[in-house]
């Protein structure tokens, strides 16, 4: 029995071994198996991360504004995975197609939140998040937990109205947590 060498594939073969043969999740497992595989798919030029993109993503979230100044599929990839998430956000929100924006309809006496659709359990994260058109009485952005509410009832800072958010009140320049105004920021 003659058993593979995986360390001496070359590069372009591991590469469509991985996007033909795998699924996106599996690649950490592929990425594991050697040095080889390991650098191969971390490559942010790697050709996998293009075919994967063309097989994951739509058209337009491919053309969109968004991704157009990201320099590699990977990142692409990447971006497209920390979005929107179009199953946990409030029923007057609506994810538009490309997946990184989104549109309040204006319902009186609601309070709205969308979250991404992976989460975090450690490090430092930051997004970029451009706010079109007017604040509104209560604009807050932050971060929440799973349990977190996506809606309520009037206006309030729902994003840090309780133990499982934190928020930055855009209109009052607030931190707020647990229904707490933490202290201002900027």
């Amino acid at each position: 029995m003659v058993l593979a060498k995986w360390d001496y594939l070359p590069s372009n073969l591991i590469e469509l071994i991985v996007a033909n043969f795998t699924d996106l999740r599996d690649v950490l497992s592929c990425m594991l198996l050697c040095k080889k595989w390991y650098y191969t798919l971390n490559d942010e030029r790697s050709d996998i991360w293009r075919i994967f993109c063309q097989n994951n993503l739509s058209k337009a979230v491919l053309k969109s504004n968004v991704l157009s100044s990201l320099t590699s599929y990977k990142a692409k990839l990447r971006a497209y995975y920390y979005s929107w998430d179009s199953n946990e956000c409030s029923r007057n929100i609506y994810i538009k197609p490309n997946g990184f924006t989104l549109h309040r309809n204006p319902v009186a006496q609601s309070t709205d939140a969308a979250k991404g659709k992976i989460g975090f359990l450690t490090g430092r994260h930051c997004w970029e998040v451009c706010w079109d058109g007017p604040l509104g009485t209560v604009a807050v952005v932050g971060i929440a937990t799973k349990e977190a509410n996506v809606q309520a009832q009037g206006y309030i800072a729902l994003i840090g109205s309780n133990a499982h958010s934190w928020g930055w009140n855009l209109v009052e320049n607030h931190l707020v947590h647990d229904g707490h105004c933490i202290g201002s920021y900027p």
